[in-house]
C-alpha cells in the first residue's frame, strides 16, 4: 500500500488525545502538540519549557530527540490507529544548528515505510528564523495486531 491509500485514523485533536495517554501528565508538555494530520505527514509544535534549555537558551539534544520520536510515533499512529505498544527500535539524528528556546519548534514527520512488523519515519525539526535545526530517521517495531 502506498501512503495515500492508507486511511487516516485521527484528526489533530484525537491524535493529541492519544499522545496524552502515552505520557505522565507532568511530562506531556515536553512532547509537543499536533498541528496537522495528512496522508503521510504529521506536524507538531513545541515551545520548549525552561527546564529543557541549556545555557544560552539553547534547546537540549534530549528535547529534540524526544520531539522527533513523538513525531514519528504520531505519523505511524495516524495511519494505523492506537498502536500504543509500538516501540522505538532506532533513532538517528543529525543536529544541524542550535535551536533557541525563545521560538517554537516545528516537527514535520513523514512516513517512509509502514510494514507488517516495522515502520519508519523521517522527522525534520525547524524554527521560523533559524530554519532546519535537526533531521532524524526513526524506526518502530509494531505489535502483531497493528499490520496495515
Amino acid at each position: 500500500m502506498t501512503v495515500p491509500d492508507l486511511p487516516l485514523h485521527y484528526d489533530p485533536a484525537s491524535l493529541s488525545a492519544l499522545i496524552d495517554t502515552m505520557f505522565h501528565p507532568g511530562a506531556r508538555a515536553r512532547y509537543g502538540s499536533v498541528v496537522s494530520v495528512e496522508p503521510g505527514h504529521v506536524r507538531l509544535s513545541l515551545t520548549p519549557p525552561e527546564d529543557c534549555l541549556r545555557p544560552g537558551a539553547i534547546v537540549s539534544g534530549p528535547t529534540l530527540m524526544g520531539l522527533a520520536d513523538v513525531g514519528a510515533f504520531a505519523v505511524i499512529a495516524a495511519h494505523l490507529g492506537p498502536v500504543t505498544m509500538a516501540l522505538t527500535t532506532t533513532l538517528t539524528i543529525n543536529f544541524l544548528r542550535a535551536a533557541h528556546g525563545h521560538a517554537p519548534l516545528i516537527a514535520d514527520a513523514h512516513l517512509l515505510k509502514l510494514g507488517r512488523r516495522l515502520a519508519s519515519a523521517e522527522v525534520r525539526l525547524s524554527q521560523e528564523r533559524v530554519g532546519l535545526v535537526a533531521q532524524a530517521t526513526v524506526g518502530f517495531a509494531l505489535p502483531d495486531e497493528a499490520a496495515p
